[in-house]
């Protein structure tokens, strides 16, 4: 068994990281460095490797991830904490990739070397854990990265065109990174690393469509009013939210909504909205709770809800937070403009958004519009 190989031969994996490491890489590493990122990999491994050769498969999963990523998992968090230590230290991207290809490298050289044989499901186990840690890497290096340089150039920026920019950038920076790691040949184009690139290029759309959709608010121009199935739409809201790299630790559940259930508004101010409402949940709740997404019809008015679980809304008047550059969490990447662009989308289509606190426990943003057959019936 390789679990058993791994930890009969850990100490001398490790050694033989370090070395080749050590034989690359500037600035010089330390101990701790090594210690948060190479050694509890190869420990997460071997725990992965033994679990599945038991019927504990829930297990495995929430230690090492899916095949293609896409959730938080503890090889991915380790991963994230050591992709932090290595930029704070001066370390390219290059190298922490490099990392995680040399434990590879030591295994099936150690393993040639001593005529051990690896089981084709337990090189698959290995190499979706290596995918996993290095998107998780990924990740958070370039978030890391992306905003250091916004702390120390933001402030100089006023307009709205610079943090636009900023946002894009964030975006790019990954995505860059993402293909530089396929490019290693370490990680395919269809595992988790290639998530990471799907993610970032679906958040650059979003933020384009967003954009969009305010500058046709904010220059008066008509909404293009359709009849929209809320069944479809939200389906495509869902598929599009669980992208967001923000959404990584959180569970995203959308209720089901009956086919009779018909807008009618614009659909890209209306994505334009629902989108910003998510956006706005994934960036304050709380890490593995969870964002819903719920829509249903009260007479002739529609209501989507995204609630969150954000701890609580400040002190305060709730609708402050529909106002232009409003930003009263810790967090304040972004534009502060998502709530405003949200509510100016929706009233542009005869509805309203409104805000319920929960305290200790999230709030609650619901789009009113009407339903279809009432929508047409008041324009005619």
């Amino acid at each position: 068994m390789l679990h058993s190989f791994l930890s009969a031969k850990r100490a001398l994996l490790i050694e033989r990281c370090r070395q080749t490491a050590a034989g690359r890489t500037q600035p010089h590493r330390d101990n701790d460095e090594i210690i948060h990122g190479i050694p509890l990999f190869l420990d997460q491994l071997i725990e992965t490797l033994a679990i599945e050769q038991t019927a504990e498969s829930d297990r495995s999963l929430a230690l090492s991830g899916h095949p293609g990523g896409g959730s938080s998992s503890e090889i991915s968090d380790t991963a994230t904490q050591y992709g932090r230590e290595l930029l704070k230290s001066g370390f390219t991207l290059e190298q922490v990739v490099r990392d995680y290809g040399d434990v590879c490298q030591a295994i099936t050289n150690l393993a040639y070397e001593t005529h051990t044989p690896i089981a084709v499901d337990e090189f698959r186990t290995l190499n979706r854990c290596l995918d996993n840690a290095i998107a998780g890497a990924v990740t958070e290096f370039s978030f890391q990265q992306t905003t250091s340089a916004a702390e120390e150039g933001f402030d100089a920026i006023k307009s709205r065109l610079g943090p636009l920019a900023h946002e894009l950038r964030n975006y790019l920076h990954v995505a860059m990174h993402a293909v530089k790691a396929i490019k290693t040949g370490k990680v395919g184009i269809s595992g988790a690393t290639g998530a990471v690139l799907d993610r970032s290029l679906l958040g650059m759309r979003n933020l384009i469509d967003s954009s969009l959709a305010e500058v046709r608010v904010t220059a008066g121009i008509a909404p293009r009013p359709e009849a929209i199935q809320l069944a479809d739409f939200l389906g495509d809201v869902e598929a599009a939210a669980t992208l967001d790299p923000r959404a990584r630790a959180i569970k995203l559940t959308v209720t089901p909504v009956g086919n009779d259930i018909v807008v009618y508004a614009d659909p890209e101010m209306l994505a334009a909205a629902v989108g910003n409402l998510l956006q706005n949940a994934f960036k304050f709740t709380e890490r593995h709770t969870e964002v819903t997404l719920n829509a249903y019809r009260e007479g002739d008015r529609v209501l989507i809800e995204v609630k969150d679980h954000c701890g609580g809304l400040p002190p305060g008047p709730a609708e402050n937070l529909l106002k232009p550059f409003a930003q009263r969490g810790d967090d304040r990447s972004g534009l502060g403009l998502g709530l405003n662009i949200c509510q100016r989308s929706v009233e542009a289509n005869h509805g309203t958004v409104r805000v319920l606190d929960l305290p200790g426990t999230g709030c609650v943003f619901t789009i009113d519009l009407p339903h279809h057959e009432e929508a047409v019936r008041t324009r005619r």
